[in-house]
C-alpha cells in the first residue's frame, strides 16, 4: 500500500479515537456535549481532520 495512504488511515484512525475518549461510551448524552464547548471543538476538529485525509 502507497506510503501516503497509511499516513492518511493512521491519521483517520487517530481521530476516531480522540473523538471516543472525548465521548466515552455510556456518557454520550447529546444535551452534555451541546453545552461543553471544548469537547464540541475537539471532536470538531478531529471531523476537519478526517474529512482532509478521506
Amino acid at each position: 500500500m502507497d506510503r501516503e495512504i497509511k499516513t492518511w488511515l493512521f491519521d483517520i484512525q487517530k481521530a476516531i479515537e480522540e473523538i471516543e475518549e472525548f465521548l466515552p461510551l455510556g456518557q454520550r448524552i447529546f444535551e452534555n456535549y451541546k453545552h461543553d464547548l471544548k469537547t464540541k471543538r475537539a471532536v470538531e476538529r478531529n471531523l476537519e481532520i478526517i474529512g482532509e485525509a478521506i
